[in-house]
């Protein structure tokens, strides 16, 4: 048991490897399509929405799916399409040509990103023990895969077109080798589900088991929602991040180009090092200490940011507010997941949907903020969404972390 138990979380870790890779090989050609195609940055900026609104799409449809037919058959066969339509913005000769490549790609990659969520959740659920961020830490790792391949593409002389459709057939081969190790759809109890007291009945003639059945339904569901709210303002900090951290050491502090890339870097390094952190710290203080204590941290990062006149300051803020924000969102998609284990599927697509909104919101929000404030006063309101967060991670309590404090479930790391 505890060697197919590891087995499925290897393959899980493979398949978060692959969402992150195939993601990067697109936005590491993002440059190379926009002079093919021959657009504005404006153009390429409304195509790309295009493509959060396919995975949007995809992530709605993917959640029941999973819970339909379970991961073992939806998680392969959503990598198989995302590493088959990778090519199709390289392909892409024309704006609309490049917008259908891009919905398309998009609803993949959003249906793989549900899917190995759900799944992510219930080899969680087998262990016993907290293990999701670890699962996100290494969807980062793909990223740089992605970067580091395209590099190495680009200096051999192999084009975009050849390089994507490479990664893709890759991906393919690997996302069918890694099948057999996946969990097995199970027989798992809707939270609703009570002790077999459904068709009792009080004096008045109610079906108080009903009752009860429907109130725990809706409370799930409330809860669920608010998990989603919390997610949309998490990832909004984290989509604003990626869009502008480079920009606000250039155009406030008066960095370097190359100075100011290494913001962003900053950011995601101290991102991927708190994810793979995390799973420890959520094991030992619990995952709404974990949403609590790091959305404050955030908050203190973005505001020395916003208010720091020294480069040192924007590095360290930078820093605070990727280790901040790291465990966030595992830990919302966790509790989605756990609050009806027949339907983690739909509830995480939830949660991860209205965040995806919240990360295409986020460097559009801080640009209109900057007609009327300077970029590093429109940060206030990062530092305002985070500080609401640390307010709500009481929402995390309504659900037990997966295993006790300090309990093990005698399969190591």
């Amino acid at each position: 048991m505890e060697r197919s138990l590891l087995g499925a979380r290897v393959a899980t870790y493979v398949y978060f490897v692959l969402c992150g890779t195939l993601m990067g090989a697109w936005v590491v050609h993002i440059p190379a399509a926009e002079e093919r195609v021959g657009i504005s940055h404006a153009t390429l900026g409304g195509l790309l929405v295009l493509l959060g609104l396919g995975a949007f799409a995809g992530m709605q449809v993917a959640g029941p799916l999973t819970d339909r037919l379970g991961a073992r058959v939806v998680v392969p066969a959503t990598a198989v399409l995302c590493g088959a339509s990778l090519v199709l913005p390289g392909l892409a000769s024309g704006p609309w040509s490049l917008a259908g490549a891009l919905l398309v790609f998009g609803a993949c990659n959003g249906a793989l990103d549900v899917s190995m969520n759900a799944h992510a959740v219930h080899v969680e659920k087998a262990y016993g023990r907290p293990v999701m961020s670890g699962f996100h830490a290494t969807f980062s790792v793909g990223g740089v895969l992605a970067a580091l391949v395209a590099a190495g593409a680009t200096s051999a002389g192999v084009g975009p077109v050849a390089m994507m459709a490479a990664i893709g057939g890759v991906s393919i081969v690997i996302a069918l080798a890694s099948v057999p190790a996946l969990m097995p759809a199970a027989s798992v109890a809707p939270a609703d589900e009570g002790s077999g007291d459904d068709e009792e009945f009080d004096a008045s003639g109610d079906a108080t088991g009903a009752s009860r059945a429907s109130a725990v339904r809706r409370g799930t569901t409330r809860r669920v929602w608010l998990l989603a709210v919390l997610a949309l303002m998490v990832m909004l900090c984290e989509g604003a991040a990626n869009d502008w951290s480079a920009l606000h050491l250039r155009d406030v502090l008066g960095s370097s180009t190359s100075t100011a890339a290494f913001a962003y870097g900053t950011f995601a390094a101290a991102m991927t090092t708190g994810r793979l952190l995390a799973d420890r710290l959520v094991a030992r203080f619990g995952s709404m200490a974990v949403l609590r204590h790091g959305a404050a941290t955030a908050a203190a990062g973005i505001t020395l940011v916003a208010l720091g006149p020294w480069m040192w300051a924007a590095f360290a803020g930078w820093a605070l507010f990727g280790l901040g924000l790291a465990g966030a969102v595992p830990q919302l998609l966790s509790a989605a997941g756990h609050a009806d284990p027949a339907a983690a599927g739909a509830n995480v697509s939830r949660v991860a949907g209205l965040g995806y909104v919240g990360m295409l919101a986020g460097p559009a929000v801080i640009g209109w903020l900057t007609h009327l404030v300077d970029l590093n006063h429109a940060f206030v309101l990062l530092a305002l969404l985070c500080v609401t967060t640390a307010v709500g991670a009481g929402v995390l309590r309504a659900e037990p972390d997966p295993a006790p404090r300090g309990e093990t479930a005698g399969v190591g790391h």
